[in-house]
C-alpha cells in the first residue's frame, strides 16, 4: 500500500502544462506554515521529490533560483548625464566661446576639465551599484536535493518550488522550505537582524504565528549553525525573502545630493549672470562707446568666457576627495563623492546598537545567588567551593556548546573569546572564573541528551552524567527557568522550597539587573533517580532547582557619549533601530547620552498599528527614540517619514535585511567589520571600525566641506566685479577712457592665477564653532543673499575701487587725459600698457586678500591662524610668480598686452590685499559683535 502511495504521489508530480500554470497560481497564496500533509498536496509533492522531468518543467515555469537585478542604464547613458550636467554644459559653451575668439589652448583645456570630471564621478558613481550581485553571494553554489526518491547534489540555482532538500551544520539555505524531519539551529541574523541562532524544527506547530517567526520554516541566505534536517522547498529566487529584500532594494531610487542639487542651481545662476551681462554689453558698447557691432561682441564673448568659473569643478572635486581620504584615514570609506557633503546636512542619525554603539563584546559581569551578587573578575574566585557558586558553574559548563580559544596576553581586555554563539562563549568565561573546567571533550563524553535552545521556551536543557548522577541542566531567561523551579539552592547549598517569598525575591533582583541594561541568564537543575532520560522536554524541564543567575553586559564604547553630545550640540538627533529588547537597548540609549530623561522605548510592533499621519506625527516630535525588534520595513518607514519632514537621514545597518533602508535614507552607513557584503554595497558609506564616533567626525568633514565650497564660490564671485567693472566704465565713458583690462589679460587671471588658491581653500580646515550650529536646511541655497552681497558688493567693491583707481593713477601720471590717443604708435600707448597691467596686477592682488578673507564665514583670521593653511601660501606664491612671469618675460608680456608700470605703483600693491582683507575683517568683527549683544540680550530677557 506504501509503495502504491508513493507511485501515486508521483503521477500526481507529473504536471501537465496547464496543471503547472495552476501550481503556479496557487503558489501566489501558498501558506508555507499550514499542515504538512496540505503543503506537499498543494506544491504536487512527497517525501521522495520530484522526479527529475517534472523538475526540468517547474524549472522552466518558475526560472533558476537565483536573485534578478533590475535592468539598469547603460553604462554610456550615466556618462553622458556627466557630460551635460548643467555646469559642464556652461564649461562647453565657454570652450566654444574660447575657440570662437581665437584662443584654442584654452578651449581644448576646459573640454579636458569637462571630461576629466565627468569620467571621475562616473566611475564613482558606478562603483555604489551592486547590493543585488552581492545578495547572490549568499545563494550557495550546490544543494543536496531528493530527486525520483534518490540523493543527488545540484546547482542550487536549479532548485525548485517542490523539491526535497537536506540541510546539516555548515550548510548555508538555498531557498524559503518547510521541515519536514529533524532540526536545525540557524544563524538568521543576514535576515532579521537577531545575533542569537534560532531553533527550528519540523515538529514545531506553526499555525497563527507571522511568517519570519515560524518555527518550522528556514530562508533562503541563512546559516545552518548545527542539526540536520529535510526539507520541502516552497519558494525559491526572487519569491523568498531574500528576493523580497532584493525587490525592495532595487525599487529604492537615489536622489541627488543637497550639494548636487545646488551647484545645479549655481550653474544655472552662474550662466545666466554671464550671459546677461555679455549680452548686456552688445548694445552698451555699441550705442554708448561707439564701437562697431563685431567689437562689441568681441567683449560680450570675453565677458562671457571670463565669468565661467572653470575651476568650479575641479575644485569641488578636489574638495570631496580630501574628505574622503581624510575620512578613510578616520575608519570611514566613503562610496560616493557627494555623500561626504550630505553627510553635513545630516539633521537624524537612525543607529543599530550591537557593534556600533557598543563594543559588540558580550562577557559575564556578575552572578548572583541567595547570598547576593558577585562581580567577575579575570581571575579564578577565592570562594569557588560555595556551594551555589559551584553548582551554578556547572551547569554553565554542562549546559553549553561553545568552547573557549585561549587568553590572548596581547589583550588582556578584549574579553573571551572562543568558537560559538558569543553568549554561550561568556557564560563558559563565567563557569571557567568561577572554577569549573570547561573543556570541551568530558563534557561531550558525559552528555546524554541536549534540547536546542528554543526562542519560544527560551531556554536549553542538557542531560549529562556528573560523576555517578545523572542531572538536567538548564539555562535560560530567569522568569522561564523560575517558572518550572520547584526549589531554590541556599547559601548552605540546601535544597529549600520555592515559596512566594522566595520567588519574590529573585524576581526583584531580576528586575533590578534588567533595569541597568544587563542581559540575565538563569541555572537550575534537577537529579534524575535512577538515571532515566527523559524523552519530552517537558518532562526534563520541570522541578527544577534554581541556582543563580549571570548578568551579561555588552559594554557601550567609552567614545560613543562625546560622540552623541558633539551630534546633541550640532542639533542632531539620534534615533537608535536595533532587534535587541526594549528595556535593554533603552539602558544602552541612556548610558551614551541618547534621549535622557525624554527617551521614548518603542517596539516596532506598537508602530506598525499607527497611521502615517500618526506616526510622521510621532517622528516629528523630536524626541530621540529606541525603536526595539525592528524590520527592514520598519527602518524604510522611519527613513521615509524623517524625509518626509525635510530631514536628511544618515542609517546605519549590517546585515541582508538592512540593505533597502540603507538605499533609501540620504546616507547609508554600513558597519565594515560585523556588516554583510549587501549592507556594504547597498551602503553609501562604511565604517572600518564600526564606530559610531566616526560617524560623528564623518558630519563635521560634511559641513567642513560644504563651507569650503562656499568660501571658493565666494572667492570667485568677489573677481567678477573688478574684471566687469572697467568694461563699464569703458562703456560709460563713450570710448573716451580706455579698455582698463583686455579680454586675454582676464583670461590669464581666470585660468592662470585664479585657480590655485580656490583649490587651496577647498582644502581649508574647519572654522571654529562649525559643531555648534544646527543642521542647515536640506533646501538651503548654497548661494545667499548674504553671500552675493559679501562677495560682489563688499569684497568685489573695495576690489574694483581699489583696480580702477590704480588705472588711473598710472594714466594720469603718465600725462593722459579723457579721450586721449592711446592706440598703437601713439605717444601714449606705453602708458596705456603700464595702465593695464598695473589693472592686472591690482586683481591679483586683491585676489591674495579675498583669499584670507574668503577663509572665515564669521571668526577672525587670527582664531584660525593666518599661515595655518600652507597650500593656501603656496597656491599665493604660485599666483605672484606666475603674474611677474606674464609681465616680465618678453613675448608673453606683448602677446598679452603688458608693459612693467614704475616701481613706485607697483610697490603699493601689496597694500590692496591688506585693505581687501581688512575691511572684510571689520565687517566680520562688527557682526560678531551684534551676534554677541543679541545673544546676551536674550538670555537677559529669559533670566527676568
Amino acid at each position: 500500500m506504501a509503495e502504491n502511495g508513493e507511485a501515486e504521489a508521483r503521477e500526481r508530480a507529473e504536471l501537465a502544462p496547464e496543471q503547472a500554470r495552476e501550481l503556479s497560481a496557487a503558489l501566489g497564496h501558498l501558506a508555507p506554515t499550514e499542515p504538512l500533509a496540505l503543503l506537499f498536496r498543494d506544491l504536487r509533492s512527497s517525501r521522495r521529490g520530484l522526479s527529475e522531468r517534472e523538475a526540468a518543467r517547474r524549472l522552466a515555469t518558475y526560472g533558476p533560483n537565483e536573485l534578478r537585478r533590475a535592468a539598469r542604464r547603460s553604462p554610456w547613458r550615466d556618462l553622458l548625464d556627466q557630460l551635460i550636467h548643467p555646469l559642464a554644459l556652461l564649461l562647453w559653451v565657454a570652450a566654444a566661446l574660447a575657440w570662437a575668439i581665437r584662443t584654442p589652448v584654452l578651449a581644448i583645456a576646459v573640454v579636458l576639465v569637462i571630461w576629466l570630471n565627468a569620467g571621475f564621478a562616473f566611475v564613482q558613481e558606478r562603483q555604489g551599484e551592486r547590493a543585488v550581485e552581492a545578495l547572490s553571494a549568499y545563494l550557495p553554489q550546490k544543494a543536496v536535493v531528493r530527486r525520483d526518491g534518490r540523493r543527488r547534489e545540484i546547482p542550487a540555482r536549479e532548485l525548485v518550488p517542490g523539491d526535497v532538500i537536506e540541510l546539516t551544520e555548515g550548510d548555508r539555505v538555498c531557498a524559503d522550505a518547510r521541515l519536514v524531519e529533524g532540526a536545525l539551529e540557524v544563524d538568521m541574523s543576514t535576515i532579521n537582524g537577531e545575533s542569537l541562532p534560532a531553533y527550528r524544527t519540523a515538529a514545531a506547530p506553526d499555525s497563527g504565528v507571522p511568517l519570519m517567526e515560524a518555527a518550522s520554516l528556514v530562508f533562503s541566505g541563512t546559516s545552518c549553525t548545527g542539526g540536520d534536517a529535510v526539507a520541502l522547498v516552497s519558494r525559491t529566487g526572487m519569491h523568498t525573502e531574500l528576493g523580497r529584500i532584493a525587490a525592495l532594494t532595487q525599487r529604492v531610487v537615489r536622489e541627488p545630493s543637497p550639494l548636487e542639487t545646488q551647484v545645479r542651481k549655481v550653474a544655472w545662476l552662474i550662466a545666466l549672470v554671464s550671459v546677461g551681462v555679455g549680452l548686456a554689453f552688445i548694445p552698451i558698447g555699441a550705442l554708448m562707446a561707439g564701437l562697431s557691432l563685431a567689437d562689441s561682441a568681441s567683449f560680450a564673448i570675453g565677458l562671457i568666457v571670463a565669468n565661467v568659473p572653470e575651476g568650479l569643478l575641479p575644485t569641488i572635486t578636489l574638495a570631496l576627495a580630501v574628505a574622503v581620504r581624510e575620512l578613510a584615514r578616520k575608519g570611514a570609506l566613503v562610496k560616493r563623492l557627494s555623500a561626504v557633503e550630505t553627510l553635513g546636512a545630516t539633521s537624524v542619525i537612525c543607529t543599530d546598537k550591537t557593534g556600533t554603539l557598543t563594543e559588540n563584546r558580550m562577557h559575564a559581569v556578575l552572578v548572583w545567588t541567595t547570598s547576593g551578587e558577585q562581580w567577575l573578575g579575570g581571575a579564578p574566585m577565592a570562594d569557588a567551593e560555595f556551594a551555589p557558586l559551584r553548582r551554578l558553574a556547572e551547569v554553565l559548563a554542562s549546559c553549553n556548546t561553545a568552547e573557549l580559544a585561549p587568553d590572548d596576553p596581547a589583550r588582556p581586555d578584549a574579553g573571551p573569546a572562543g568558537t560559538g554563539d558569543p553568549t554561550e562563549v561568556a557564560l563558559l568565561a563565567a563557569a571557567r572564573v568561577i572554577g569549573a573546567d570547561v573543556d570541551p571533550r568530558p563534557r561531550e563524553a558525559a552528555r546524554r541528551a541536549m534540547f536546542h535552545f528554543d526562542p519560544g521556551r527560551r531556554l536549553m536543557t542538557t542531560v549529562d552524567d556528573v560523576g555517578s548522577r545523572t542531572v538536567v541542566h538548564t539555562k535560560g531567561a530567569p522568569e522561564e527557568v523560575l517558572a518550572r523551579s520547584a526549589a531554590l539552592l541556599d547559601d548552605h547549598g540546601t535544597e529549600v522550597p520555592l515559596d512566594d517569598a522566595r520567588r519574590e525575591l529573585v524576581l526583584a533582583a531580576t528586575q533590578r539587573y534588567a533595569a541597568r541594561g544587563l542581559r540575565l541568564i538563569a541555572a537550575g537543575y534537577r537529579e534524575l533517580d535512577g538515571g532515566d532520560v527523559p524523552q519530552e522536554r517537558d518532562d526534563a524541564e520541570r522541578g527544577l532547582v534554581l541556582t543563580g543567575f549571570v548578568a551579561l553586559l555588552d559594554p557601550a564604547r567609552p567614545e560613543v557619549r562625546t560622540a552623541v553630545d558633539r551630534c546633541h550640540t550640532a542639533g542632531i538627533r539620534v534615533i537608535v533601530l536595533t532587534g535587541d529588547h526594549r528595556l535593554t537597548a533603552g539602558e544602552v540609549a541612556r548610558e551614551v547620552g541618547i534621549g535622557g530623561p525624554d527617551l521614548l522605548p518603542v517596539n516596532a510592533s506598537e508602530l506598525d498599528a499607527l497611521t502615517d499621519d500618526e506616526f510622521d506625527a510621532l517622528l516629528a516630535g523630536g524626541r530621540e527614540m529606541v525603536i526595539a525588534r525592528s524590520s527592514p520595513e520598519m527602518k524604510m518607514r522611519v527613513a521615509e517619514s524623517l524625509q518626509s519632514g525635510g530631514h536628511v537621514v544618515a542609517m546605519t545597518g549590517d546585515g541582508v535585511n538592512d540593505a533597502p533602508a540603507l538605499r533609501r535614507a540620504d546616507i547609508g552607513v554600513a558597519m565594515g567589520r560585523s556588516g554583510t557584503d549587501v549592507a556594504r554595497e547597498a551602503a553609501t558609506m562604511v565604517l572600518t571600525d564600526d564606530n559610531f564616533n566616526t560617524i560623528a567626525q564623518a558630519v563635521e568633514s560634511g559641513r567642513r566641506v560644504y563651507d569650503n565650497v562656499r568660501k571658493f564660490v565666494l572667492y570667485i564671485f568677489a573677481h567678477a566685479t573688478p574684471e566687469v567693472v572697467p568694461f563699464l566704465v569703458f562703456a560709460l565713458s563713450g570710448g573716451r577712457v580706455p579698455l582698463p583690462i583686455t579680454v586675454l589679460q582676464i583670461l590669464c587671471i581666470d585660468i592662470g592665477t585664479e585657480t590655485l588658491p580656490a583649490l587651496a581653500l577647498g582644502r581649508e580646515q574647519a572654522e571654529p564653532g562649525l559643531m555648534h550650529q544646527p543642521p542647515r536646511p536640506s533646501g538651503e541655497k548654497l548661494i545667499r543673499g548674504a553671500l552675493l552681497l559679501r562677495g560682489w558688493l563688499l569684497l568685489g567693491g573695495v576690489s574694483a575701487v581699489l583696480v580702477t583707481g590704480a588705472f588711473f593713477w598710472t594714466l594720469l601720471a603718465g600725462g593722459w587725459s579723457p579721450g586721449a590717443d592711446v592706440s598703437v604708435g601713439a605717444p601714449l600707448h606705453d602708458v596705456y600698457l603700464q595702465a593695464t597691467t598695473m589693472t592686472f596686477l591690482g586683481i591679483v592682488a586683491c585676489q591674495v586678500g579675498t583669499a584670507f578673507a574668503a577663509r572665515t564665514d564669521r571668526a577672525s583670521l587670527w582664531s584660525i591662524g593666518v599661515l595655518s593653511n600652507r597650500l593656501l601660501l603656496w597656491g599665493i606664491a604660485f599666483e605672484l610668480a606666475f603674474a611677474a612671469l606674464v609681465v616680465l618675460v618678453p613675448g608673453v608680456s606683448d602677446v598679452l598686452g603688458m608693459a612693467a608700470p614704475p616701481v613706485e605703483q607697483v610697490a603699493v600693491l601689496p597694500l590692496f590685499a591688506v585693505v581687501v582683507w581688512g575691511v572684510d575683517e571689520v565687517v566680520r568683527w562688527v557682526r560678531r559683535t551684534l551676534d554677541t549683544r543679541r545673544e546676551g540680550a536674550a538670555v537677559g530677557s529669559a533670566g527676568g
